[in-house]
């Protein structure tokens, strides 16, 4: 009787322990629900690409969207995984299914793919919808501009050359002809059939003539392939770099070809197999089948761009250089205050175009309101399909005196090239009713904006009819030796104070000498936001912080606009002011070397630190000769 006891108290401790554990399970293994979509967001006509609905848990009853527009060539391919971890008694558990699709883009056209469905738990999980753009293929020969050269590394010894036709470079704009600042998509993409490996840059485009910004997406450090079929043969493709480009000046502007090194694998055998990862390392062939890896040098076509000037006809007075489509709108946060009170306007222009050189337009202010100088804020995105973003301008505005004031609208114009005409947008009307404040003064002399001085309230200050008390003095301070000293050092003081005010006044009026002195200062603060990134091993933040450090040096430097900065630019200026050529090639290898440095293979953290120190080692060098 006392064993049966025992045993069944043991068994209800085992019980009220298994409860407690699966429990406790259960609430460790809860995470949030995720849905999402993985794709290209622009192909080509004829490329086969992949489109993949990730689920971080257990779903059933997956319901796939209609790919209207598209050739369905496989799918839908389910898998999943799933781990568990126990680490210091704490149970951590991830799952992922997966549900893959194979499609092919079979015409032209920006097309919409609606939400697929899946069911966790009794509920209904939505993924978001996305956006294609399929673009016409706009080379549907081989490029005859490319050339592959190098020298050939066999395990058997033997010379290999290998057609031009397996593997080849190309850079595709979305446009040829454009008005001055109109925005260019320029895509670099390479086509192989046989297996290649450890891209790198080995020579950037200048981009001479225009105003440049680099989109291309590769934060995973992994280049995103699919397939196409060119000439009834299907191609491997992959975009190696994706470039915004902003002409600055008029005619016929050329683009000088990409250079790229990459090491091919060549297959000795006659039964080649057809499957194969492009990017994976080289192995032996289990089946004895013997392989060659060459080294091959691609370069790109070299691209044409014609580039016109703005028409003249219709041009509005207040346009100052914006290009593109965008909408303009602003925003006060109150309309009724007291004198002396703030009030908040915002001017926003967001769209699509060069965002980072738009010149936000001036509202036109009452000369009684004090207004500060607005704060600017710059929001940018990029994709496939160019940069877009918004800028905004916040002013602070103080009213002075009581009354009834109107904010007349602000114009803003630009020109739309797909409507080839000037577009003016206005801002809102803004009645502002101003009671008098307690502290206003009914007589006030202010000057604002430092312009000229302007008398503010009309009321005249009443005579005083207080009694007054005059006292009669023996002694006056007039004439006397004090005055006389008081007098000159009065005006010591003033003749010091205009000789520091026009000193001062004419520096800030010297631009030249103002961005000259400010440029050590600015390469200084970013630079150690670069170092800051390089102890993180944040690459793309890094060599972001990094470029600028050094094209914002130069151009403040050699006072050269950001519009006309480019590796010739920089190389005569530096001819110009005498700068030794060691200096000068030490500097334009550097700029080139920030820009591809990142798909160069290797250590990142070795790659960042060698060209940090290299960075400030040329900076000290040209600070001596450019003082």
């Amino acid at each position: 009787m006392y064993v049966e006891n025992r045993f069944i108290k043991m068994k209800t401790k085992l019980t009220y322990l298994s409860f407690f554990l699966f429990v406790l399970t259960f609430f460790t293994y809860a995470q949030d629900v995720s849905f999402k979509v993985i794709c290209k967001k622009q192909v080509i006509v004829g490329e086969q690409f992949q489109v993949s609905y990730e689920l971080n848990s257990d779903g059933k009853d997956f319901k796939s969207p209609s790919f209207t527009n598209f050739e369905v060539v496989g799918g839908p391919f389910s898998s999943t995984s799933s781990s568990v971890q126990v680490i210091n008694g704490s149970v951590t558990r991830s799952k992922t299914q997966t549900f893959s699709f194979y499609l092919r883009a079979i015409k032209e056209g920006t097309f919409n793919i609606p939400a697929a469905t899946v069911t966790i738990d009794k509920k209904r999980i939505t993924s978001e919808p996305f956006e294609i753009n399929v673009v016409a293929d706009n080379n549907n020969s081989y490029p005859n501009s490319g050339t592959i050269t190098g020298n050939n590394k066999q395990s058997s010894g033997n010379q290999t050359n290998v057609n031009a036709k397996e593997v080849f470079l190309e850079a595709v704009p979305n446009k040829t002809k454009v008005y001055l600042g109109e925005q260019i998509v320029l895509t670099y993409r390479i086509y192989f059939k046989i297996p290649i490996s450890q891209l790198s840059i080995s020579k950037a485009p200048s981009y001479s003539g225009f105003w440049t910004k680099d989109i291309t997406d590769n934060d995973n450090g992994a280049l995103q392939q699919s397939s196409v079929v060119r000439n009834g043969e299907e191609y491997h493709v992959a975009t190696i770099q994706e470039i915004v480009l902003f002409p600055q000046k008029t005619g016929t502007l050329t683009i000088d070809p990409l250079d790229i090194s990459c090491i091919a694998q060549i297959r000795q055998s006659n039964n080649r197999q057809r499957g194969y990862d492009p990017f994976d390392s080289f192995f032996g062939d289990i089946l004895g089948n013997s392989f060659t890896n060459v080294k091959k040098d691609i370069k790109s076509q070299p691209i044409n761009i014609e580039v016109s000037p703005l028409p003249t006809a219709g041009k509005p007075d207040n346009f100052k250089g914006a290009v593109g489509q965008f909408t303009f709108n602003s925003k006060i946060d109150k309309t009724a205050l007291k004198s002396n009170e703030a009030f908040t306007l915002t001017i926003t222009v967001s769209g699509k175009g060069n965002i980072d050189l738009l010149d936000v337009p001036t509202p036109n202010f009452p000369p009684d309101f004090e207004v500060y100088d607005p704060k600017i804020t710059t929001s940018t995105k990029s994709n496939s399909f160019g940069i877009s973003g918004t800028k905004k301008a916040e002013y602070v505005v103080i009213p002075r005196v009581s009354g009834d004031f109107t904010l007349e609208p602000t114009d803003f114009s630009y020109f739309d090239p797909s409507k080839n005409k000037y577009v003016t947008l206005s801002s809102e009307t803004y009645n502002i009713q101003v009671e008098k404040n307690q502290n206003e003064t009914n007589s006030i002399i202010y000057s604002s904006n430092q312009g000229d001085i302007k008398y503010l309230g009309k009321d005249i200050q009443h005579i005083n009819t207080n009694d007054i008390k005059l006292r009669h003095t023996e002694s006056f301070i007039f004439g006397s030796l004090g005055y006389i000293i008081i007098l000159a050092v009065l005006l010591l003081i003033f003749i010091v104070a205009l000789y520091l005010y026009r000193r001062i006044n004419k520096y800030h009026q010297n631009q030249v000498l103002v961005r000259n002195k400010k440029a050590t200062k600015i390469a200084k603060k970013r630079l150690q936001n670069a170092y800051n990134h390089l102890k993180a091993l944040n690459q793309n933040s890094f060599y972001e912080e990094f470029s600028q450090a050094l094209w914002g040096y130069i151009s403040d430097k050699l006072n050269i606009t950001r519009s006309k900065l480019s590796m010739d630019t920089v190389k005569d200026m530096m001819q110009e002011k005498d700068i030794p050529e060691d200096i000068i090639n030490q500097f334009i290898d550097l700029l080139n070397n920030c820009e591809f440095a990142r798909f160069a293979p290797g250590d990142a953290g070795k790659k960042m630190e060698d060209l940090y120190l290299k960075g400030i080692e040329v900076i000290t060098k040209a600070e001596k000769l450019l003082k």
